[in-house]
């Protein structure tokens, strides 16, 4: 998971400091989440960067099996926010909960991003097809 990092070290220590003081250019990749069985065979992807607007599945956790619109991704915590996944505060306000995207499954990818439609056209160059729709 950690290939990207530029620490060499294998020891855990150096490992949690590369991840809490990576750019947020590297961060975007921390936030990966895997791809639904349709999303995978349209593609030809595993998994992408979750971005604001995709639909996912929760797939660990105390909310395991909803389903939402993802409304906010926090690069610095490494954390999704999903619209509808509220938890209420001593005071009796709702907060949003932050999700791991590791716990996450991309169900309905936004494919109206430029970086998102350069990533597919890498895979295609590889000689997989890909089809997408929007």
């Amino acid at each position: 998971m950690l290939i990207f990092m530029p620490t060499k070290s294998s020891k855990p220590r150096k490992q949690r400091k590369a991840l809490y003081n990576a750019p947020l250019h590297m961060r975007q990749k921390l936030v990966g989440a895997h791809l639904s069985k349709e999303l995978r065979a349209q593609t030809g992807k595993r998994s992408l960067p979750v971005r604001k607007g995709d639909e996912i599945k929760i797939m660990r956790g105390s909310n395991a099996g909803k389903t939402g619109k993802v409304a906010e991704v926090d690069l610095k915590k490494t954390k999704i926010f999903v619209e509808g996944i509220v938890r209420k505060t001593a005071k009796g306000n709702e907060v949003k909960i932050g999700l791991e995207p590791s716990n996450l499954l991309i169900t309905k990818a936004d494919f109206s991003d430029k970086m998102r439609q350069r990533i597919l056209e890498k895979s295609k160059t590889k000689g997989i097809k890909v089809e997408m729709k929007k």
